[in-house]
């Protein structure tokens, strides 16, 4: 599978990105057992994925540490995450340093790659920056972690105002943003300043509901239409993104979906979540066919240029 340096950190990762979240968690959302799912990790790492990204409140470390302590641990880039909040309270310096400790034995490794605030909501944004990143910084002295990132609460924030100030502070290595093909709105608001600042960008919701569930795309088209969003003469309402399957172009939307995101300049990886072997090896598929015609890429920008508003769940 292709790699590339993500960002600044000179780290190597694989295109795309095993995710741990979501709505399968590895498949522990869908009534899988704990070693189907470390057997879904060791499937990806095996397929070429060395980036997996996992959080505290996934509650799937432990199954991410079972699945890496079988292969070799030097060339895997382990991303997790710690929730900067508690009923609308910022949590404390101890508070974080003592869920990386969780992480370290959870994961049992003795440092993480990548340790971001998970979900980091605008309103506490400055408070964060000024009380927890320091924190951040005496566990990387510590080699602790490697990297210092930040996750935006995309569903809340499909704007990204959030990022849209944390990409003007030097702090942050890695940032996790969503972009997909219904809402492309990153590319101006963080994208193009985390270029300028070498930050690695690690890409979320590339696949939701809207692109698996064609009534549910529909519906979400229509409202786009309503608030002005998308000109209704530029799209067929009933089929509004079937035109990118054909011999040349996409096999499913799920598969133009992946490869929309993998070339967006700025993206470093592009996550995925299952607990399906199939779909797993479905994704990857659809990374290694590379980018989509030229054409449909462009289409795409222009239809969704003017959407902020969805996140695509």
């Amino acid at each position: 599978m292709q790699e590339r340096t993500l960002g600044r950190t000179g780290l190597r990762v694989s295109v795309l990105g095993l995710g741990a979240g979501g709505g399968s968690r590895l498949g522990q959302s869908t009534g899988h057992d704990v070693d189907h799912s470390v057997d879904i990790v060791l499937q990806a790492i095996d397929l070429g994925v060395n980036f997996i990204d996992t959080a505290e409140g996934y509650l799937t470390e432990p199954i991410v540490g079972r699945a890496i302590a079988q292969r070799d641990r030097s060339r895997l880039v382990i991303s997790t995450k710690k929730t900067p909040a508690r009923d609308g309270e910022l949590i404390t310096a101890d508070q974080l340093a003592a869920g990386l400790e969780r992480s370290l034995r959870h994961l049992g490794t003795d440092c993480i790659d990548i340790y971001h605030l998970h979900g980091l909501p605008t309103q506490l944004y400055e408070q964060a920056r000024d009380e927890l990143v320091p924190a951040m910084q005496r566990l990387r002295d510590q080699g602790k972690i490697r990297h210092i990132g930040v996750t935006e609460p995309f569903h809340s924030d499909p704007g990204h105002a959030m990022l849209a100030q944390a990409v003007d502070d030097d702090c942050w290595d890695v940032m996790m943003v969503g972009f997909n093909i219904l809402n492309q709105s990153a590319r101006e608001r963080v994208l193009e300043a985390a270029r300028r600042r070498d930050v690695g960008i690690l890409d979320m919701f590339a696949v939701r509901n809207d692109l698996r569930q064609p009534e549910k795309l529909r519906q979400t088209v229509a409202q786009l239409i309503e608030r002005g969003q998308i000109d209704a003469e530029a799209v067929d309402a009933a089929r509004p993104l079937d035109w990118l399957l054909h011999d040349a172009g996409a096999v499913s939307l799920t598969d133009a979906a992946y490869r929309f995101c993998r070339d967006e300049p700025g993206v470093h990886v592009v996550l995925c979540g299952t607990g399906n072997p199939a779909h797993l090896r479905e994704n990857v598929a659809s990374i290694e066919r590379g980018p989509l015609p030229s054409a449909d890429r462009e289409r795409a920008m222009q239809m969704f240029a003017a959407v902020d508003t969805v996140s695509g769940q």
